[in-house]
Order: structure tokens, then C-alpha cells, then sequence
């Protein structure tokens, strides 16, 4: 090889190792960790350490008599943590929604809810990410298994 076509790979390389670290980075310059929340099924509910539920959303699945119910949690910037259906209250869990930095983004029509905004009954009608109904207690976010069973209709 000539000295050029080896300046070549090396300079490849290094561009490749530059975008593989910045891709672990956030916009902040901190290393993102992803933690896959441990679920604790307590019989009736399920909990999830609250250390366990970060920036990045967790997506988390219940089978119920032979339906696949899906739900994700995510911490907001203000530290609260937000818990939906991953189904859109108008087109069901058939897309469900993707994290875009601090939006979920719904899979069917592409609109955009701020991550500060999960977690509420929708009031207006149309697209948003559908309700369910979830307690904070001491270091864990609880689940009813029941509450999930009541929205298994979307699915």
C-alpha cells in the first residue's frame, strides 16, 4: 500500500471511532446507560424500581389471556415519571410510538407529545398516547395488572 491509501484508512478509522463515541453520548457530554428496568410481578401488580426508569423510554409487556399488552415508563426532565399504553387512542396499539429525544412520536400519523406531557387522560379526542392508571410507592412505580387488563381493548 502507498502512504496515501494508508493515510486514507487510518483517517476512516478514526472518523469510525469518533461516531461510535458520540453515539453513547448525550447532548450533554454524559455517557447514556441503558438499564433494562427489572419488573417484579407481585401477583396482582407489577413493580419497577423507579432508579431503574431513565430519559430513554422502557417499553414492558403483559400477555393476557392470549392478548400482548403493551405499556412503556419514561422519566421526564423534571424527574417525574411518566407511564402510557404504547397505543394511540385512536388507532390502538397497532403502531404504538418511538422515543425522538424528549417526544414520543406516535408510529401511525407521526405527531409529536412532549414527554412532559404523558400520563394524562386524553380530554381533547384524536391521537395521544392512551392512559394508564399507575402509583408511585416508596422506590418502586406499581402496575395493576387490572389496569392493564382494562385496556387491552386497544390490542
Amino acid at each position: 500500500m502507498n502512504k496515501k491509501v494508508m493515510i486514507g484508512v487510518a483517517v476512516i478509522v478514526v472518523v469510525l471511532i469518533v461516531v461510535v463515541i458520540m453515539s453513547r453520548e448525550g447532548l450533554t457530554g454524559n455517557t447514556v446507560a441503558s438499564v433494562d428496568a427489572q419488573v417484579i410481578d407481585t401477583g396482582d401488580s407489577f413493580k419497577i424500581p423507579l432508579n431503574d426508569i431513565g430519559k430513554d423510554a422502557q417499553w414492558f409487556d403483559y400477555n393476557s389471556n392470549g392478548v400482548n399488552i403493551k405499556y412503556f415508563a419514561v422519566r421526564a426532565d423534571d424527574g417525574t415519571v411518566k407511564v402510557a399504553f404504547d397505543a394511540c387512542d385512536v388507532c390502538g396499539g397497532s403502531k404504538g410510538y418511538r422515543q425522538e429525544g424528549g417526544d414520543m412520536v406516535c408510529n401511525n400519523c407521526g405527531n409529536h407529545y412532549p414527554i412532559s406531557g404523558i400520563g394524562t387522560q386524553n380530554l381533547k379526542g384524536g391521537c395521544w398516547p392512551s392512559y394508564l392508571a399507575n402509583t408511585i410507592n416508596g422506590d418502586y412505580l406499581i402496575v395493576k395488572k387490572s389496569d392493564l387488563d382494562k385496556g387491552s381493548f386497544r390490542f
